[in-house]
């Protein structure tokens, strides 16, 4: 797993100029201990962008039942999604070990997600969508970002089009519609 050094969380402004908010390996570690297997599974493939289309996301989706999941859908060419990423990260390591997370890259050239994956790495993987068949698969439309929330049986329960103001926006929608009901 790539991580750097930890930043604060430092936007300025909506010109999508983001400073990482990546944790250290110390801080994922200690974060994760006692992971339940799904999620260990995709911690193990933190910061991967991985292929295979709406029949792998589907497969990850069914996998991780039983956990709750939240999708981000990104672009490194889209300034929003650059301004929320660190929120991202935060959030990931935060709810990590209760929360499914996983990036689905939208529409934008492998060589240029994986640039952006290495600037702002994350703790969990993100899927390559170059034809936005995965998006259409889970009924996203033309927002960039979008956040989708599936609870632990798979059903989505929250569609949020635009990006988090801050960490703590992202956070409360975590606790909201994922943790409230335990």
């Amino acid at each position: 797993m790539t991580v750097v050094a930890i930043a604060p969380v430092a936007i300025a402004g909506c010109g999508g100029h983001a400073r990482t908010a990546a944790p250290s390996p110390r801080q994922v570690a200690r974060a994760f201990t006692g992971s339940p297997p799904a999620l260990v599974s995709l911690h193990a493939q933190a910061n991967e962008l991985l292929e295979g289309g709406p029949a792998a996301f589907q497969a990850r989706l069914a996998a991780l039942r039983g956990n709750p999941v939240v999708v981000n859908e990104w672009a490194s060419w889209c300034p929003p999604c650059r301004f929320e990423f660190p929120a991202y990260q935060r959030a990931a390591v935060v709810y990590g070990r209760k929360v499914a997370f996983v990036g689905l890259d939208a529409k934008e050239a492998r060589a240029a997600a994986v640039a952006f994956l290495r600037r702002f790495p994350v703790t969990y993987p993100s899927y390559s969508d170059p034809s936005g068949s995965i998006a259409a698969a889970i009924h996203a439309y033309s927002a960039y970002p979008q956040t989708f929330y599936f609870d632990r049986r798979g059903t989505m329960v929250y569609d949020k089009a635009g990006p988090y103001a801050s960490a703590s926006a992202l956070e409360r929608d975590i606790r909201h519609y994922l943790l409230a009901t335990g």
